[in-house]
């Protein structure tokens, strides 16, 4: 049996049960994808974006502590993240043309 995932540095439980929900149940596994690829998989699954959690995805997977981003470094991984986010938005309806959606078909919001 391969390591859980939350043998990897940073990241514990409930990180482990968000990659389980993505379908990423081991360390191995998670290694394997790499973090930009694992951390799109949660977005795709509902998963809500958080900055935070991202760097520490990818600081655990060097080994290094959640805390060690700085400067540019976290500036390219912010970077990153936002890429992240939109990639895993494309082709899902803004607020805005939802709410038009769900106005045509008699459910939107009462004025």
């Amino acid at each position: 049996m391969s390591d859980p995932i939350s043998s990897i540095r940073n990241l514990g439980p409930a990180s482990e049960a968000a990659f389980a929900r993505a379908g990423i149940r081991t360390a191995a596994e998670l290694r394997e994808l790499g973090a930009d690829a694992a951390y799109l998989k949660l977005l795709q699954t509902g998963h809500s974006p958080h900055f935070i959690g991202y760097y520490a995805l990818v600081m655990g997977l060097a080994g290094r502590p959640w805390n060690d981003c700085k400067g540019a470094e976290k500036e390219a991984l912010r970077a990153r993240f936002e890429a992240l986010k939109a990639e895993a938005g494309a082709g899902r309806p803004t607020d805005a043309r939802m709410e038009g959606i769900l106005n045509r078909i008699g459910i939107g919001r009462p004025d």
